[in-house]
């Protein structure tokens, strides 16, 4: 019986081979993956030729940071939908091809501006315009 530990070599684990597959599905995932960024999409606006009629000026309902609405430069008494409502039929009449636009601060409540395109909508008004400015950063 030998008792004596057998001098054997130290088992290696090449790491050479593992490196390079590592490395070449890096290289595939990266030249894989697509660069654009969902969340933005591009969008191409449509080109009118015709402007709005003469003498129909459009009905301007501005949003305050406070949620306080303002139709035609004229504050409303309070916020309510039904006041707003009662605003826009007041201004526009039977009319109701004419323009609304939307004019929200940029820190206005979400909840204030879609009731302003809501109640816009429920009247019959199909012409709502959002006014924004360009920003030249992006």
């Amino acid at each position: 019986m030998n008792l004596r530990p057998r001098r054997g070599e130290d088992p290696e684990i090449s790491l050479v081979s593992m490196i390079d597959v590592v490395l070449m599905l890096l290289i595939f995932f990266m030249l894989s993956t697509t660069f654009i960024h969902p969340s933005r999409i591009r969008v191409e606006l449509p080109k009118a030729s015709v402007t709005a009629p003469p003498g129909v000026s459009p009905i301007t309902v501005t949003v305050t940071r406070r949620g306080l609405y303002l139709v035609n430069g004229r504050a409303l008494i309070n916020s309510r939908a039904a006041t707003l409502r009662a605003a826009l039929e007041r201004l526009a009449g039977r009319n109701r091809r004419r323009r609304v636009i939307l004019r929200a601060d940029a820190r206005a409540s979400t909840q204030a501006i879609v009731t302003v395109m809501d109640v816009a909508g429920s009247l019959g008004f199909d012409r709502i315009n959002i006014l924004t400015t360009h920003d030249p950063r992006r």
